[in-house]
Formats: C-alpha cells, sequence, structure tokens
C-alpha cells in the first residue's frame, strides 16, 4: 500500500501504519512517499514531521473515526456497492432547490435517518438537495463551516459509506445532490495544513482568519488541493454539483482565477461522466462575470446565490431596514424588488450605505439567463446569522408566509428552499458549536455576543452557541406538519412546486419576458410571467386589482380571491396566480 503526503516544509517524514513507523521518501516536488507492506483497508496511519512523536492526520484522509485531531483510516471508496447506474443527472435550470444541515434535518442527525425523509421531499417535488457542508471538523456539531479536513466525510453523520449511500438513495429516488464545500478558509481548531506546507496566505485574511495560498509560492500544489477535492465530491461520491461558500474571499492575482481552473477541470469530468455538474458561488461581488462562460470571458460557473433577492422580498415582507436591509426598504420596498425581478441585482453599480461604497456590476438581462442566480425566502445564513436564528415563520403572519413563498416559486429564478421552511417550522435555527477546547469555546461565543451588542441586539438575547441545547433546538420538528397551518403552508408549497413544473411560462428564464406592476400605498403588486400573472396582496385588507387583460382561469391561489373581467378581489395577505387572456393585434 503506497502512502503519500504533500510535505516541503519538514526535513523528515514517516507514516505510522497500525502502531509502526515507516520512513518515507522525498522526491523533488516535495511530495513524500512509502510504500508498506503491512497496510490494509482499514489501517490507522499519521504521518510523523521532524521527529515529533504525535502524529498528524493525513490532509487528504478520507476517514477521521476518531476526529480531526486522531490518526486517519483508510477509506477504499471504490468498494461502495453503487446502484445508480441508471442516473444521468439533473441540470440546474428548471430544477427546485432543498437545503438541509444534516445534523439537524433529524432527530438522529446522521444520513441513515435522512434517507428516511427522501420520499417526503419527493413528493413536496423538489429536485436538488444541498447538503450543508459535511467535511471533518472538531467537535460533534457545528454548522460545518469550521472544517480542517476537506476530503474526510464527518464521522458522527456516518462516515464516507454512509455518506455515499445517502447519494445512492438520493439518485435511485430522482433526486439530485449538491455539497456545500469551503476553500476559502480553515476552521481554528485541528488545522495541522501549515505543520506541512504553506497552505495558508503569509499575510492578509478574512473574516473567518488566514487566506488561502491560491497565488504566493508554492501555491500550485495548493490550488491542486483544491481542485482534487472538488473532481472528488463529483467523482467518487457521484455528487451532482457544489455549492462553494464565500468565493468573494479567495484572494487570486493569477491571470486564471481559481475558480475557472476549477470550472475547466469539472467541464472535463463532466464530459467524462456523462452526467451534468453543477458549480454554484456564493458571492457578495454581484458580478456576473462569475456565471459569464468562459467562451464569453467570464469565470463559467452555472450559478450563484441571489441575496439581493432575498434582502429585497425579507424587507418587503418583514418592514425591516436595518443593517444591510437598509438599502432595500425604499418605497417599501416594492420598487427594489421589481428591480431585481427584471435586472438580476439591486445593487449594480449603486450605492450600498452598508459598504459605504458603490456596489455590484449590472447584468447583461439580454444575454444571461434568470435561471442562474438562485432566489429564496430563507437559507441557513439569512436564518441563523440572525441574533436568536429566528425564522420568516416568527416574523411574518400565515398569510404573508404563503405569499413569499409564492413570489419565490413562480419567480424567474431557480427557487431554493430551507429545510422546513415548506410548513412554516417554528424551531429556530441557531448558530451552534461544540468545540473540546474551553478557551476556544469561550471566545466563540463571547465572539458571538459582542458582535450582535454592536448590531443593537441585547447580548442576553444571543445564544451560547457551545450549549448542546441550543444545537437541539435547532433540530426540526417533523411533528409539526400535521398542524391545521403547518399543513396549509406545507400543501401551498406543493401545489406551487407542482404549478412550476407544469406551467413553461413560470421556469421561463427570459428577464424580457418579467413585468412588475405595484401600488406602494395600497400595498400589492403583480409579477407578469407571459399570460401569467401573479397577484399579491400584502395589505391588512381586501385589495381591488385591475389586471391588464380578461382573467381567464385561476390556477392557484393562497386564499378564495374573486375575479371579473379584468378586476380581481384578493383577501387580505393573500396571492393567486392567474391566468389572463391576451387578444392579439389585428
Amino acid at each position: 500500500m503506497r502512502f503519500s503526503v504533500w510535505a516541503p516544509r519538514p526535513q523528515q517524514v514517516k507514516v505510522r501504519v497500525d502502531d509502526t513507523d515507516h520512513e518515507m521518501f522525498r522526491a523533488g516536488d516535495g511530495w513524500w512517499h512509502a510504500d508498506v507492506e503491512a497496510g490494509t483497508d482499514n489501517s490507522d496511519y499519521g504521518f510523523l514531521l521532524d521527529g515529533d512523536p504525535t502524529p498528524l492526520p493525513d490532509p487528504r484522509s478520507r476517514r477521521q473515526p476518531d476526529g480531526v485531531h486522531g490518526l486517519s483510516r483508510w477509506y477504499a471508496d471504490g468498494s461502495f456497492p453503487w446502484a445508480d447506474g441508471d442516473w444521468t443527472g439533473r441540470v440546474l435550470p428548471g430544477s427546485v432547490v432543498y437545503e438541509l444541515h444534516v445534523g439537524t434535518f433529524t432527530p438522529e442527525g446522521t444520513f441513515a435517518a435522512a434517507i428516511d425523509r427522501l420520499d417526503y421531499l419527493v413528493r413536496l417535488g423538489v429536485d436538488v438537495v444541498e447538503l450543508l457542508p459535511v467535511n471533518g471538523f472538531n467537535g460533534v456539531h457545528n454548522w460545518g463551516y469550521d472544517g480542517v479536513l476537506w476530503f474526510a466525510v464527518h464521522e458522527a453523520y456516518g462516515g464516507p459509506e454512509a455518506y455515499q449511500g445517502f447519494v445512492d438513495a438520493c439518485h435511485r429516488r430522482g433526486l439530485a445532490v449538491f455539497q456545500d464545500v469551503v476553500y476559502n478558509h480553515l476552521g481554528p481548531s485541528g488545522n495541522y495544513l501549515p505543520r506541512f506546507a504553506p497552505y495558508l496566505a503569509e499575510a492578509g485574511g478574512n473574516t473567518w482568519g488566514a487566506s488561502v495560498n491560491l497565488s504566493g509560492p508554492d501555491s500550485d500544489e495548493v490550488r491542486r488541493y483544491i481542485v482534487d477535492n472538488a473532481l472528488m465530491w463529483l467523482r467518487d461520491y457521484h455528487v451532482d454539483g457544489l455549492r462553494l461558500d464565500a468565493v468573494h474571499a479567495l484572494v487570486d492575482e493569477r491571470a486564471q482565477h481559481v475558480l475557472e481552473q476549477l470550472a475547466v477541470e469539472v467541464s472535463a469530468l463532466e464530459a467524462h461522466v456523462g452526467r451534468p455538474l453543477t458549480l454554484i458561488a456564493e458571492s457578495d461581488l454581484n458580478d456576473p462575470r462569475l456565471v459569464t462562460p468562459r467562451e464569453a470571458g467570464g469565470h463559467g460557473l452555472t450559478a450563484q446565490w441571489s441575496d439581493d433577492f432575498h434582502h429585497a422580498l425579507h424587507s418587503l415582507l418583514t418592514g425591516e431596514r436595518s443593517g444591510y436591509y437598509h438599502d432595500f426598504g425604499e418605497d417599501g420596498g416594492f420598487p427594489v424588488l421589481a428591480k431585481v425581478l427584471t435586472r438580476g441585482f439591486f445593487h449594480d453599480g449603486t450605492w450600498s450605505s452598508f459598504r459605504k461604497r458603490a456596489h455590484g456590476r449590472s447584468v447583461d438581462t439580454e444575454r444571461m439567463p434568470a435561471w442562474r442566480l438562485l432566489g429564496y425566502l430563507q437559507d441557513h445564513d439569512q436564518i441563523g446569522n440572525r441574533a436568536v436564528g429566528d425564522r420568516t415563520s416568527a416574523l411574518l403572519s400565515a398569510g404573508l408566509l404563503a405569499v413569499g413563498a409564492t413570489l419565490v416559486l413562480t419567480s424567474p429564478f431557480t427557487p431554493m428552499l430551507f429545510m422546513g421552511e415548506e410548513w412554516g417550522a417554528s424551531t429556530p435555527w441557531q448558530f451552534f458549536t461544540s468545540h473540546p477546547e474551553p478557551e476556544l469555546a469561550q471566545a466563540t461565543a463571547e465572539g458571538r455576543k459582542r458582535e450582535f451588542a454592536s448590531h443593537g441586539w441585547d447580548s442576553a438575547d444571543v445564544p451560547d452557541p457551545q450549549d448542546p441545547v441550543t444545537f437541539a433546538r435547532s433540530k426540526l420538528d417533523w411533528s409539526e406538519r400535521e398542524r391545521p397551518q403547518h399543513e396549509h403552508l406545507l400543501r401551498i408549497h406543493r401545489e406551487l412546486i407542482a404549478l412550476r413544473r407544469n406551467e413553461s411560462q413560470l421556469t421561463d428564464p427570459a428577464f424580457g419576458q418579467v413585468a412588475v406592476r405595484y401600488d406602494a400605498d395600497a400595498r400589492w403588486l403583480v409579477v407578469h410571467r407571459g399570460t401569467l400573472r401573479i397577484a399579491c396582496n400584502l395589505a391588512a385588507e381586501e385589495r381591488e386589482l385591475e389586471l391588464d387583460a380578461s382573467v381567464q382561469d385561476v390556477l392557484f391561489a393562497t386564499d378564495e380571491p374573486r375575479t371579473e373581467g379584468r378586476r380581481a378581489r384578493l383577501p387580505a395577505e393573500s396571492a393567486a396566480v392567474i391566468r389572463v387572456q391576451i387578444e392579439s393585434s389585428p
């Protein structure tokens, strides 16, 4: 069995395999190798650097049965008995994405338990399951963004074989799987990579710590580490796409950005495996070049999350105007949402009061399809980064929750739901950690309180991330679905997803086919999608709306509208999808 590790920094490297140490031999490229006859497919091993008697885990470890500080265990991922041979993948256009966190999706918090809920997701009608990070992090429970061993699957979720079983089960039900990955930083505990090589940049950093070395000395292998990790998920674990966390924090001064390099190699893998592979960015840049094809001079990613759509819709429905919501409240938020629906970004070179500078770049709406932007009312960040992790179900009435769902699922964007949103889950989604180190645990809790106190929150209201209760209360309560108010909202989501699948005008990605009319004072708006009119009344009273054409049929309604001719009377806080009769010109 061959063991290899990239370690240009130490002068001596040994590998300990099943309690026996073996010398490794250095190649000219900084890699060390050793052929060990005693190794088996289940061997525990670690690397000893420069005489240090404590073995370190493999930077490319596939399994960490004793956590990120323990020995690595050899895992032969090719031995899994895949049953998805007829799976041909799923393209992003026309899909509905469902974001979930394995640890809180079910009471058990495992891949095996999540499999038992997949039939429910099929009945809901979603097409893609997007998992929050599952790579190796310190502790038992965590959001996953503190990963330090990117190639390992978190053991508490079930480890690599259970992960493969989950992906296989999804594919057998027609569900694609996207995996959230973090390449912009490493977690605060268990990061031994700098002992091996210059994985981190010598200068600079981001919100979460030191930047990854993407363009400094020895950065070729660091970039290889990132790209190889991405290819591993897509190839060895049969994953269908990756969500790339906070790509704006990737500091890369090279002519070819690492994102473009990634897109190139994923495209090559896509041709080989014969199924579509998707790359979705989380970006704070509002720069459409990220999702512009390489042939047109862009980075070539498939799509990106749209925080502008979220902020516009959240601000409109809740009335919140603090922090980064401030700019999105103009005239009640109606013109802001209208701009995002028809032009992609709100900040497209405009002044951002939150950043105190101009922000963003305009979208070429004649060329870019709207499906390249993911639209959502909730996601893990926008809930969990609130002081108490309160969902919109704690902020909005049942009627406005239904209006929000209607606007998301009839938008020209690729819709995304966050687990439990579809039934208006009352359980919060809070920031939780389980750092074993007391100093780090205390620093995390105190830092969280300071952060929200600076934004005007009462620090006493901020849950302790280290308290196991914070994690426990963030788990979904599946029994809620059977209660009348929750069941009603779940039915609305199912009907809207089915309507989106049946009506081609709702998946038409042309910005030019979208128009918005509104009355900010009366608090109503109508979104035009071909011959469909998405009529929304956000007021606390019934409103009569004058449409631009005669009503032909009401395809969907959250309440009971009345229509006659070109008029539609919508009950308070309700929405309807109406087909109108467009008269052809003589």
